[in-house]
């Protein structure tokens, strides 16, 4: 997740390269990204015609200054923001296309993994899974902490062997990774200690936290006590009754 010096970098950069230029449409690719309004089809109507005065942030949250509006959006987990030439091919991840009125268009795309992907990745690879999660090639977004919660979620013990790994087991992986991080964004992130950012909020995910951090206290679940291992060379905390090594 992108964290504020990331967004502020995003800030400054579309400051010096969308300021003045005027939304001629807004083409969305994927209407469950756009909050408010929610129909898409609205959405270009309300901001069709307005020009981006300035850029500003809250948080982690850019803003859009427009003509009459303020555009809010957040980079989620993996957001990104580029200014294109029209002719330039669109990428499969892009989203939404902000089409401006000098030929150029600025293109937000989120690059989340497909089931279809995950299953793929892990199949043909003999490593124990959380190193496989770890890794950026497999899965964007999912760090330490995350890998931890997911698989507890999804009841998979972090040693197993990828390809050993059943649809339904791949599956529950998928699903539980994306709500987890879904809930991460939510509530601000993960802050473990006494981290406190800029604006002085404090994450609030540590709060949600069902395994990681927490070997010697029961889980949740069950009410085993929880064990920390290394995998990956990563410390690793599990539930033994909830995630079985098989």
């Amino acid at each position: 997740m992108p964290e504020l010096p990331e967004v502020e970098t995003v800030r400054r950069s579309l400051e010096v390269t969308i300021i003045g230029k005027k939304i001629n449409n807004v083409e969305v690719l994927w209407s469950n990204i756009i909050k408010l309004p929610g129909d898409p089809s609205e959405f270009d109507m309300r901001i069709s015609g307005q020009t981006i005065r300035k850029m500003g942030r809250r948080g982690k949250f850019l803003l859009f200054y427009l003509d009459t509006d303020v555009l809010v959006s957040h980079l989620r987990m993996e957001g990104k923001y580029g200014i294109h030439d029209e002719s330039e091919p669109v990428d499969k991840h892009v989203h939404v296309i902000f089409h401006f009125t000098d030929g150029t268009a600025l293109r937000y795309k989120d690059v989340r993994y497909t089931y279809k992907h995950l299953r793929d990745s892990l199949r043909k690879t003999s490593r124990q899974v959380k190193p496989a999660l770890l890794d950026q090639k497999t899965v964007t977004g999912l760090g330490n902490i995350y890998v931890d919660e997911t698989l507890f979620r999804a009841r998979v013990h972090p040693e197993r062997i990828c390809s050993t790994l059943s649809d339904k087991e791949i599956r529950r992986i998928h699903d539980e990774s994306i709500k987890t991080l879904f809930e991460a964004v939510e509530a601000g992130g993960s802050t473990i200690r006494s981290y406190i950012n800029s604006l002085g909020q404090i994450g609030l995910f540590q709060l949600q936290i069902l395994v990681y951090g927490r070997s010697g206290q029961p889980c949740v679940k069950c009410g085993t006590e929880l064990q920390k291992l290394r995998v990956g060379g990563r410390g690793t905390t599990i539930c033994p009754k909830c995630q079985k090594k098989k």
